[in-house]
C-alpha cells in the first residue's frame, strides 16, 4: 500500500461505511454469486457448456453494471461500480470493463485503490453503498 491511511483516501473516499472502497472480501464473494447464477443458467440451458457459463456471466456482468452499476453479486454485498465522480456508469462502461474482467489478468494487478486494471481503464470504482 502507499503512504494514503486508506484505499481510496486519495480519491476523496471515505474508510468506512458508504462510498468507501470495497474490499477483496466482498468482492470475492460477490464474484461467486454472479458465476454461481451463471452457472445454474448454463447447467439448465446449456448441459452446463463452460463458454456458456463465460457468456452468461459475460451478459449480466454488461447488462447490470452497465445499466445500474451492479451486478447481482454486487448487489447482495451491497456494492455498487461508479465514476471516480460517484457517478453512474455508462452502458459502454460496463462493456470495457467486463470484457477486462473476464479476461482475469486486469483484474490481479490493482492499485493503492483497490482497482484493478477493468476499473482503471474504465474510470471506475467499487464502493459500498
Amino acid at each position: 500500500m502507499s503512504n494514503q491511511e486508506w484505499p481510496g483516501k486519495q480519491l476523496g473516499r471515505p474508510e468506512k461505511g458508504p462510498g468507501s472502497v470495497a474490499r477483496i472480501g466482498r468482492r470475492v464473494a460477490a464474484l461467486l454469486v454472479d458465476w454461481g447464477i451463471a452457472m445454474l443458467i448454463s447447467m439448465f440451458f446449456f448441459k452446463s457448456d463452460p463458454t456458456a457459463n463465460l457468456v452468461i456471466f459475460a451478459a449480466t456482468q454488461m447488462l447490470f453494471v452497465g445499466i445500474t452499476g451492479h451486478s447481482i453479486g454486487h448487489r447482495v454485498f451491497g456494492m455498487q461500480v461508479q465514476g471516480l465522480d460517484g457517478t453512474a456508469v455508462k452502458p459502454l462502461t460496463g462493456v470495457v470493463r467486463t470484457v477486462l474482467l473476464c479476461l482475469v489478468i486486469p483484474v490481479l494487478f490493482s492499485d493503492s485503490d483497490q482497482r484493478g486494471y477493468h476499473d482503471r481503464i474504465g474510470k471506475t470504482i467499487l464502493v459500498r453503498i
